[in-house]
C-alpha cells in the first residue's frame, strides 16, 4: 500500500507542476500578446484578415509614434475636415480591384496606416454620414498618402 501511496503522490506533483507550467505559458504568451501598460489603442497594429493597420494620431507624443511607424506601411490616411482640423470615428472600408473588403475599420484619430498587398483599391471613408471615396494604386515598399477632408 506504501508504494501506491508513494505512486498517488507522485502523479499529483506531476499533474500540479504540469498545470503550474502551463499557468505560466498562457501568462508568458498573454504578456506578448496584450499592449504594454502604457501603450494606447491609437498605438497598437491590429490584424483582422492578415492586413496589419495602425490607427490613432491623437496628440502629438501618438502622432510621433506613428510617424516612426510609417517604414512599415503602404498607405497612410489622412482624415481631416476642410478647415484642417483632424477628424477620429471615420468608418474606413478599403477593397480589392475584385470589390472584396480587405480591412474595415474605424478610425480612432486622425491617421490610419495600413500594410497591403501592392495592385489597385477604392477606399470608402465615411464621417458623420457623409462617404467619401478614392481609387488607388499601392507599391509594396513605398508609403502613398491618401487625404480626405469633410466640410464642417
Amino acid at each position: 500500500m506504501g508504494s501506491a501511496s508513494h505512486l498517488s503522490r507522485i502523479l499529483r506533483i506531476a499533474a500540479l507542476r504540469r498545470a503550474s507550467a502551463i499557468g505560466v505559458a498562457l501568462l508568458a504568451i498573454s504578456a506578448l500578446l496584450a499592449p504594454s501598460a502604457s501603450a494606447k489603442s491609437d498605438e497598437v497594429v491590429h490584424m483582422p484578415s492578415g492586413i496589419a493597420y495602425v490607427t490613432g494620431g491623437v496628440g502629438s507624443e501618438a502622432t510621433n509614434l506613428l510617424k516612426s511607424m510609417e517604414k512599415d506601411f503602404n498607405l497612410k490616411l489622412v482624415l481631416t475636415n476642410t478647415s484642417g482640423a483632424y477628424l477620429s470615428d471615420v468608418k474606413v472600408t478599403i477593397f480589392d480591384a475584385s470589390g472584396q473588403v480587405v480591412l474595415d475599420a474605424t478610425s480612432e484619430g486622425p491617421l490610419l496606416m495600413a500594410k497591403l498587398p501592392a495592385g489597385g483599391y477604392r477606399v470608402d471613408a465615411t464621417f458623420g454620414g457623409h462617404p467619401e471615396s478614392r481609387k488607388i494604386t499601392l507599391a509594396t515598399k513605398t508609403l502613398s498618402t491618401v487625404d480626405f477632408r469633410w466640410v464642417p
